[in-house]
């Protein structure tokens, strides 16, 4: 009786260890680009002489990208492309390390 529960939650803990890459691939890429977004805008609507230099960098890696209202949903969708490949990434990379340390116990015992 003590084997099966141990047993059964083996299982659960390995099921809860596995992390979705689709929907942590979306929402990372969804909180970069609301960042992106919502700092751009901000800095549009505060104004001033010279608005947004260090943000105005982000050109260099966003083609097309400015601080301006068009710049943000730009910005938007290369915030959105650039978030999901890093959080798909990462949940690929946690599964793979998950799987590997499983078999390997799995070979151990």
């Amino acid at each position: 009786m003590a084997q099966q529960i141990q047993g059964l939650e083996e299982i659960v803990l390995t099921r809860v260890l596995r992390l979705n890459a689709l929907v942590d691939g979306l929402v990372t890429g969804l909180v970069l680009a609301f960042a992106v977004f919502i700092a751009t805008n901000w800095l549009v609507i505060k104004g001033g002489d010279v608005v947004g230099p260090h943000l105005s960098l982000l050109s260099n890696f966003f083609i097309g990208y400015h601080v301006s209202f068009a710049g943000s949903v730009i910005g938007f969708a290369y915030g959105f492309a650039a978030g999901f490949g890093l959080g798909y990434s990462v949940a690929i990379i946690y599964n793979w390390i998950v799987n590997f340390r499983e078999n390997a116990s799995r070979n151990h015992a």
